[in-house]
């Protein structure tokens, strides 16, 4: 548990308030950002069987929470870590065209997380994805992309300045784009993350490209499952966020691997074996679409645009009492 407190923290809105500015900002975000990018709300699963390969592996260490059902026999279901390659199935299974997709409201438990001011065993953020051809698989698609979301997020600022003047956290106007390897050039001495620390104070507002593969140092800058992302198409918005002093992400997304970038980084993983899972015989066999997609923290969001200095003011969840405690002392409301 990492536990940072905000000198002289004062939340601008009681918890009823927060409560009601949290349903203005999930409403009015989820509709502007449907149109920006030519999307359409799905329903989906909160679990997956484990044999079909569907379920986000995020770092491949972390232990989905697992259980049986009565009329399933002895068939593992798990509770999903993320929905990033059941997106691209639905997209087939849907019929949407090209240049269009689906987005849904995204709820996960993620027991191995570890808690701090950002992370919460629960997470909620709005997965998305969209149909692109195999020519549009660019950093220049990634790039106009990540400037649409920017936009609405952006817009988002305004939105929330109208409704609730005194609380709003203000953003840049702009986001810059630096490459993992970039990051590691200008500070070899550095750990990734204090990297990122740097460049977004530096620039306020960044988008982290490349993230996955291994560094000219041989090292990663950070880990990304090796069968949904391509580790050359990818990254993540994080923002610099003053209440803390630090960075804050608030997307994770990229263009999704084709046959070749899948063999190649399940080879690199040392995870072969699961080019055996139904998943992935749909990308080797190109049955599912060319896409791309990612998440949207959904409490981020609201945590960022409110100023608000711990994840739990903004969502209800489960944490240590010594952390309720202290954030208690601090004037901290957790939900």
């Amino acid at each position: 548990m990492h536990l940072i407190i905000p000198k002289s923290y004062e939340s601008k809105l009681s918890v009823r308030e927060t409560q009601t500015a949290i349903r203005y900002i999930r409403e009015t975000f989820q509709d502007e950002f449907r149109k920006e990018l030519n999307l359409s709300r799905v329903s989906t699963p909160m679990f997956v069987e484990k044999k079909t390969g569907l379920n986000d592996n995020l770092n491949g260490v972390e232990t989905p929470v697992s259980f049986t059902m009565k009329d399933m026999g002895d068939e593992q279901i798990e509770i999903v870590h993320s929905l990033a390659k059941w997106k691209r199935v639905a997209l087939k299974r849907y019929g949407f065209p090209l240049h269009e997709g689906l987005y849904t409201n995204m709820n996960a438990i993620r027991k191995d997380e570890d808690l701090d001011n950002f992370h919460s065993a629960y997470v909620d953020q709005w997965d998305w994805e969209k149909v692109i051809t195999k020519e549009e698989r660019t950093i220049d698609t990634l790039k106009k992309t990540v400037r649409q979301i920017f936009k609405v997020i952006k817009h988002m600022e305004h939105e929330v300045w109208y409704k609730f003047p005194e609380s709003v956290y203000h953003l840049p106007d702009e986001i810059h784009f630096v490459t993992t390897q970039e990051l590691e050039d200008r500070w070899p001495d550095k750990t990734p993350m204090e990297r990122e620390d740097l460049i977004a104070k530096e620039l306020r507002c960044v988008f982290i490209m490349k993230i996955g593969g291994a560094l000219k140092s041989g090292k990663k800058h950070d880990g990304r499952a090796p069968d949904y992302d391509d580790w050359e198409l990818n990254g993540d918005i994080i923002f610099w966020y003053e209440p803390l002093d630090q960075k804050i992400e608030i997307s994770s997304m990229g263009i999704r691997v084709d046959a070749e970038s899948m063999k190649k980084q399940l080879k690199i993983a040392g995870a072969e074996d699961r080019l055996k899972l139904p998943y992935h015989q749909m990308v080797l066999n190109e049955e599912v679409p060319y896409t791309i997609g990612g998440g949207i923290g959904q409490s981020r969001l609201c945590m960022l645009l409110l100023g608000k200095a711990h994840v739990g003011e903004v969502q209800a969840s489960l944490w240590p009492q010594d952390m309720i405690d202290k954030c208690e002392e601090a004037g901290i409301h957790l939900l």
